[in-house]
């Protein structure tokens, strides 16, 4: 994984760190998932976090994830990437799986910091674009990604393997 320059606030938001993931942050890590997961509505089991805890912290997995931390240290957002191909332009990508702030946290920059900080991380891979999606009702988050990215007009489809 590498390692970001710290994000320093801006007039507009509030003083974050943005920083990579550490290994001894599961728990503050975890809780901001499970209410991820409650966002969603999508059952969380402790395997399941587990699960993907392991891949954050191996460096050899595909997912990466970067935390928005506050003054007094504690973990108040995240973001899960992970680089991608993308044939037909010849280039790479990185994915945004997961972006969430608390509750607290939003409408002060927070989720603003952590994309830029995705982009910073794509511009060191030589990625040519961050892509991610979110619910069709997730009104909030669309207003800031209204703000910082370009809304496309692909259709997003699922086929469930069983």
């Amino acid at each position: 994984m590498s390692t970001p320059t710290a994000i320093t606030p801006t007039e507009a938001t509030m003083p974050i760190t943005i920083r990579p993931v550490e290994q001894s942050e599961f728990f503050a890590w975890y809780a901001l998932f499970a209410d991820y997961a409650d966002f969603y509505e999508t059952p969380l089991s402790d395997e399941t976090a587990v699960l993907v805890w392991s891949w954050i912290i191996d460096p050899a997995a595909e997912l990466d994830a970067l935390v928005a931390v506050d003054e007094e240290g504690a973990l108040v957002g995240f973001a899960h990437h992970r680089t991608f191909l993308r044939p037909l332009a010849g280039s790479k990508g990185i994915y945004l799986d997961d972006l969430f702030v608390s509750p607290a946290h939003r409408g002060k920059g927070v989720g603003t910091q952590l994309i830029d900080a995705v982009a910073e991380i794509g511009k060191g891979r030589r990625a040519s674009i961050v892509r991610w999606i979110t619910a069709d009702d997730n009104e909030t988050a669309q207003r800031l990604y209204d703000k910082v990215a370009q809304k496309t007009t692909w259709v997003t489809y699922d086929k469930e393997l069983a």
